[in-house]
């Protein structure tokens, strides 16, 4: 996808919230455009004073949560055999369902909300749930919350880095699994006072 990479920029240049939900919608719906790319662009240009974070939050995560709906949908109506048979005509990996697989069976609807902010997993997670026909009111919800750190993060980081905001496509990864660490951490100290809050 990297050959797309200035087409996609031009783009949100050209059309802005629309390209943001746009290219967000079909990054959640499997479509490999790193989120990085799109929520960073884009962060940039609210640094440039031609978008604003809250514009470029609503119409992030609006798009990115219909993509994940309409990804659950292809995975309860098609199935994997179906996912498997026709992904690769949109540069869907088999090897990537298959760690977003792995990641739903062993935790289950909870790896809804916590792989929106893991690489790779964040994008293909959505096809699993649909797979497993999970409740849709809690998927959707979890999806939301989910996103919204993530969303919130990277746009964050584009704004901060400004006109090297395209370090976030080196560091995407590495920032991604560092948040979650940082969260980890941070459920563990607010348990830890909370217990010892009660004794």
């Amino acid at each position: 996808m990297s050959g797309f990479s200035e087409m996609f920029l031009s783009f949100i240049d050209s059309w802005g919230y629309f390209a943001v939900a746009l290219l967000m919608g079909m990054e959640n719906a499997c479509i490999p455009i790193p989120s990085e790319l799109i929520l960073g662009f884009a962060g940039y240009l609210i640094y440039a004073g031609r978008m604003t974070f809250w514009g470029a939050m609503f119409y992030g995560m609006l798009g990115g949560v219909l993509g994940s709906v309409f990804a659950y949908e292809v995975g309860r109506r098609g199935g994997r055999r179906f996912v498997d048979r026709y992904g690769h005509y949109f540069f869907i990996k088999k090897s990537h369902v298959d760690m977003a697989q792995r990641w739903f069976d062993r935790y289950g609807l909870k790896a809804v909300f916590f792989s929106r902010m893991l690489p790779v997993i964040r994008t293909f997670i959505s096809l699993p749930a649909g797979f497993a026909s999970v409740d849709r009111t809690r998927f959707l919800i979890l999806t939301i919350l989910g996103s919204l750190p993530w969303t919130a993060l990277i746009l964050g980081a584009g704004m901060a880095l400004g006109e090297s905001w395209e370090y976030l496509l080196k560091i995407g990864h590495e920032l991604s699994i560092l948040f979650v660490l940082v969260c980890i951490v941070a459920a563990a100290v607010w348990w830890y006072r909370r217990k010892n809050g009660r004794r």
